[in-house]
């Protein structure tokens, strides 16, 4: 089984969209250094000034690091381990075969039980359902062969 890659966000890469979410949190990065340097002094209200100042900061810094496709989030199941990133500033978690005892399957989410009894969940969102439908096939098949116990629950109103 060779490696599957599967993105967990929007599958399309865009290099025209990379470029503008550089440009943009550039933008937004020199916005709040012009804040901190000339209106410091100019606002009464230091609070809303120092939150206008992180956001825009914070917000430029993600803008960019999506630009690079840091912020891609993503699972590769291979013949023996699962890649799951879940989170983009952090790594990813590797999930050996030998180390899962069980998989369950909801029609959102997937749980993956440890032996050493962690839990890790892996949310699926509704915009992009057949790539949902794709990663379950995956990982029912990643099951199968490194027989793994999996377990498929209905959600019921």
């Amino acid at each position: 089984m060779e490696s599957k890659y599967f993105s967990l966000g929007n599958p399309d890469k865009n290099r025209l969209v990379n470029i503008i979410r550089i440009m943009f949190g550039a933008v937004c990065i020199s916005v709040a250094i012009f804040w901190l340097i000339f209106n410091t002094k100019a606002i009464e209200n230091k609070i809303s000034l120092w939150l206008t100042i992180i956001f825009l900061a914070g917000f430029g810094f993600y803008q960019i690091w999506a630009g690079i496709g840091k912020a891609d989030r993503f699972i590769i199941v291979t013949r023996d381990k699962i890649s799951l990133k879940k989170y983009i500033f952090l790594a990813p978690v590797d999930i050996p075969a030998t180390e899962t005892s069980k998989i369950e399957f909801f029609p959102l989410k997937v749980n993956f039980f440890l032996k050493s009894g962690k839990k890790i969940k892996l949310r699926f969102g509704t915009t992009y359902y057949e790539a949902n439908e794709n990663i379950i096939d995956e990982l029912s098949g990643y099951a199968e062969e490194n027989k793994i116990i999996t377990e498929i629950i209905e959600d019921k109103l």
